[in-house]
């Protein structure tokens, strides 16, 4: 089962090459990985994404609050979550698929972020399952380049809180 873990660490330089290498040095295999500052530009966010059984995700989780600098680590499957990725993805758009690929954009709520003679490239955010999609449709129009970010989550809100 995929898992989603956030990890606030220090910003400091060698932070993420610890927690890749508690992966590497087990044998586990981070899926997907997301990294950037805070409001606190002394901490960072680490969105990971991973595959395991309930042991060996507990195992992961143990090792991670091991490390020296890591400040908390979070299972966001304990809980509701939100989860986004972004998309670029560059299709070959000639005089007969241009309004194809608009349309698709348009249905997926993304945009065009630049044109060529010869191509579009065009920006989706999402979930997984839209960004997938997406692609799905885009291919037969003739996918030229695809670049993806990791997954970001955050847990959702609840009523009442800020």
């Amino acid at each position: 089962m995929k898992h989603t873990i956030s990890v606030l660490v220090e910003n400091e330089f060698g932070v993420l090459a610890r927690v890749a290498g508690l992966f590497s040095g087990r044998g586990f295999n981070i899926e997907s990985l997301s990294v950037a500052e805070t409001l606190d530009p002394t901490v960072s966010l680490i969105t990971l994404v991973t595959r395991g059984d309930e042991q060996i995700v507990e195992q992961i989780l143990k090792q991670l609050n091991k490390l020296v600098n890591v400040l908390k680590v979070t299972d966001m499957q304990e809980g509701e979550f939100l989860a986004r990725e972004l998309l670029l993805v560059k299709v070959n758009a000639t005089e007969q698929t241009k309004p194809e690929i608009l349309r698709l954009v348009d249905i997926f709520r993304g945009k065009v972020v630049d044109v060529s003679p010869k191509t579009y490239t065009v920006e989706v955010t999402g979930d997984e399952a839209k960004i997938r999609a997406v692609l799905e449709l885009l291919q037969p129009l003739g996918v030229k380049e695809v670049v993806r970010t990791g997954k970001v989550a955050m847990p959702r809100g609840r009523h009442g809180s800020p």
